[in-house]
């Protein structure tokens, strides 16, 4: 586990943003002791709003998956965090991906029981979907494919 990893865990914001100052560190970087997670996905699942936002801001790939396919925000679904879901989707991260299981967020947030969290997914499924068109028409690039997951065999 990087310092990233451990201060993002931790949500030390000061911390955080002083590696970042530094630029000591690579903001993508899985660690493969703890399932591939990047400091994002840390930050999702801790429910830490303003190091997630620190973190996209300064270049975090919010598309990234783990060992099992997921996301930032299957995280943040476990684990109830509403805040996050939302800041993830207004900055048009990926939040309907399939895992390994075939499970998107709003799957993972029904299983634990986070009804508000089902209800916002099942909101911005939609709502993702159609900028994601409106994108592809506009020609703005979207940055939610994992280019090692999207691999036919995925492997690390």
């Amino acid at each position: 586990m990087t310092e990233l990893h451990q201060a993002v865990a931790a949500g030390d914001v000061d911390v955080v943003e002083e590696i970042m100052r530094k630029n000591k560190c690579n903001l993508n970087h899985r660690d493969i002791d703890w399932n591939y997670k990047t400091p994002l996905h840390w930050a999702a699942a801790k429910g830490h709003t303003e190091i997630v936002r620190i973190l996209i801001e300064n270049g975090a790939r919010s598309c990234l998956r783990t060992d099992q396919g997921w996301t930032p925000a299957h995280f943040a679904a476990e684990a109830g965090r509403l805040a996050v879901l939302r800041l993830l989707h207004s900055l048009h991260a990926p939040i309907d991906k399939e895992d390994r299981c075939g499970d998107k967020p709003v799957r993972i947030a029904e299983i634990y029981g986070h009804e508000n969290c089902v209800r916002f997914l099942q909101n911005a499924e939609s709502e993702s979907k159609a900028y994601h068109k409106m994108a592809a028409h506009e020609d703005i690039s979207v940055d939610d494919t994992d280019e090692e997951w999207a691999e036919p065999v995925f492997r690390f």
